[in-house]
């Protein structure tokens, strides 16, 4: 926005302060100018030298007027340029954090987020001001970093399957009696798991931007339709899964809900033992919260291990892989949703093997009759 040239803050001040004392100096002379204008009198005997009393009298008043106006324009002009000075220096002095926090805005703005004020001194309104600078430089920085590490993943992730694509195209090209029935199964496979990254990664980028509406969600029938839906693939891995629980009413988007519990459950069976696998999907209702609570059977992860697991592109080395473990995605897109509608995630390692993922979210406040 384009600004008028003015003044500045620390002139601003400088006069504010030369101001206020040219006025108290005023007032303070008014002050005496009254009390002698009271208490002396107009006219007084004359004494002579030796100690008598003569007739004639003395004007008082007008002889205070001539010697009092000019001491008190001298004192006027001493306030002024006393004022004036004193001002400029203590403005200076207060606005010094200003600077600093000034300085350190202009380099984040050229993108430099490592740097920090770390004004020292006592707390008062310009420390908190440069501590909560800080803070937000930090969120900042770590922020930029996630975004730029996530990008860097999700290019090589995308670069993989077309990379794929394209080595086969050139093997078909070269050999043309080559099987192209399996070539074709092949290229299906990859770009079936190429549209699966692209669509992840939207479902994430919608879930940052918050850009959805929202209504009231029931998290227990969403469980039981996500075990609807991939119960094939339970019965395949030889998974049973369990639902149960308490009506859960939350307030946010179904469809981005929906995804949540199915990546959940998903993730439940994939990640799981190789046979006789089990997952207790349940509901319920803790204080002002609504619960959602995804456990699985499986080998045993670390609490390391589990900590990282919502990160993007982040696949557990000590859990079992099979050919519908997804791209990396499936936790790294619940957190994203979670946190999109106020909850929080927990991914807590099972004493037996296996996960336990937690989903608390905002209850929302019961229908009006």
């Amino acid at each position: 926005m384009a600004r008028a040239p003015g003044m500045s803050v620390r002139l601003k001040l400088t006069l504010s302060y030369a101001g206020f004392l040219m006025v108290a100096g005023a007032v303070l002379l008014a002050a005496v100018w009254v009390y002698l204008l009271r208490f002396v009198p107009d006219r007084a005997m004359l004494v002579t030298d030796d100690s008598t009393f003569t007739d004639g009298v003395f004007p008082i008043r007008s002889n205070l007027l001539r010697t009092f106006a000019p001491a008190a324009a001298i004192v006027m002009v001493f306030l002024l340029v006393f004022g004036l000075l004193g001002g400029w220096i203590l403005a200076g002095r207060m606005l010094a954090p200003l600077a600093r926090i000034a300085d350190a805005t202009r380099l984040a703005t050229k993108g430099s987020l490592a740097h920090r004020i770390e004004l020292e001194g006592r707390e008062d309104e310009f420390r908190e001001l440069a501590d909560a600078f800080d803070a937000m430089l930090e969120q900042l920085e770590a922020h930029v970093a996630e975004q730029q590490r996530f990008a860097a993943n999700a290019s090589h992730e995308l670069r993989t399957p077309l990379a794929i694509t394209k080595s086969m195209l050139d093997v078909a090209r070269s050999d043309p009696n080559r099987d192209t029935e399996e070539l074709i199964d092949r290229l299906q496979v990859v770009n079936a798991r190429a549209i699966d990254l692209t669509e992840a990664l939207l479902v994430l980028s919608r879930a940052d931007q918050r850009s959805f509406a929202r209504e009231r969600v029931d998290l227990a029938l969403l469980a039981e339709d996500a075990t609807e839906t991939l119960l094939p693939l339970a019965e395949k891995h030889g998974v049973t899964i369990e639902t149960g629980g308490d009506a859960t009413s939350t307030t946010g988007s179904h469809a981005l809900l929906l995804q949540m519990t199915t990546n959940l459950v998903h993730n439940a069976i994939v990640h799981n033992v190789a046979e006789r696998g089990s997952v207790w999907v349940t509901t319920g209702v803790d204080a002002d919260h609504v619960v959602l609570t995804v456990e699985n059977t499986g080998d045993e992860v670390t609490a390391r291990a589990a900590a990282t697991l919502a990160e993007p592109f982040v696949r557990g080395t000590e859990r079992t892989h099979t050919d519908n473990a997804g791209v990396g995605l499936g936790l790294a897109i619940v957190e994203r949703i979670t946190d999109a509608h106020g909850g929080t995630l927990t991914l807590v390692p099972r004493p037996a093997g296996g996960l336990c993922a937690t989903v608390r979210l905002p209850a929302s406040p019961p229908p009006p009759d």
